[in-house]
């Protein structure tokens, strides 16, 4: 299983963040090529720099700008004369995100979603249109718990913490939108699926950490590591038949 993904080029948005630069990785030590693509040149080249690996390459790529996009497609096909994937892990934000509901600004509210809804929806687009002319491809996008279920707000109580609208706005947006995707490239050898994680352990406070807990059937709140697996699956041959689809990956969470 360690060369499931031989010799595949995939390339990764947002792969300085969380759990970005864990899909990187999980890339790598399945025998794949990971490119590390994100806003933040700089941490980009950093991580790069730190996996110490002859099987990744680095790229600035702004998700919200057309020509960004097609300029990393067409730098990463010249060098590699294909590209086989795409890992959307991006999480575009400005500076007002994360509000509680009744401080959220329709302005802030449409800036947000026209970053990371907007971004994806680029992303698939773009690719989408690469892939089509080269006779295959393969996108995942995250998406999340909070895309399937409503937000479960008495595991905030007594925190800082609340889970803004704008992210279960997004987060369903893209599963549905995964699934158009799907349907409308029928026949073009091109599959769209998403990964929906449950919560990722960040540090965050010990009082939430336990409210989270009690929903989860095992472990608690997962670590990045637990993700990967399951978008390692979806990049590779083993899921090739699995195309429009929402894998919920939560310790049983959602139940």
């Amino acid at each position: 299983m360690n060369n499931i993904l031989k010799d595949k080029i995939i390339i990764v948005t947002g792969a300085a963040g969380l759990l970005g630069k864990n899909v990187i990785s999980g890339i790598i030590k399945s025998g794949g090529y990971g490119i590390i693509c994100d806003n933040d040149e700089k941490k980009a080249k950093l991580l790069n720099e730190e996996i110490k690996s002859n099987r990744t390459d680095y790229h600035k790529m702004d998700i919200t700008f057309k020509d960004s996009i097609n300029e990393v497609i067409f730098n990463i096909n010249k060098k590699y004369n294909k590209i086989d994937a795409i890992v959307n892990c991006a999480y575009p934000r400005n500076k007002n995100y994360g509000r509680k509901l009744e401080e959220v600004e329709y302005t802030d509210f449409c800036e947000n979603l026209n970053l990371h809804l907007g971004g994806y929806f680029l992303t698939n687009q773009q690719f989408a249109d690469f892939f089509k002319k080269q006779g295959w491809g393969n996108i995942v996008n995250i998406s999340s718990i909070y895309g399937v279920i409503p937000p479960r707000f008495e595991i905030y109580d007594n925190t800082k913490m609340t889970m803004p609208v704008e992210y279960a706005a997004i987060k369903s947006a893209l599963i549905h939108l995964t699934k158009y995707m799907a349907k409308y490239y029928k026949g073009k050898n091109i599959r769209f699926n998403c990964v929906s994680p449950g919560g990722l352990y960040n540090n965050q406070d010990e009082s939430f950490l336990k409210s989270y807990n009690k929903y989860s059937l095992n472990k608690g709140m997962l670590d990045c590591n637990d993700i990967v697996g399951s978008i390692i699956f979806l990049l590779s041959d083993y899921s090739k038949y699995i195309n429009g689809q929402n894998i919920i990956v939560d310790d049983g969470w959602t139940l």
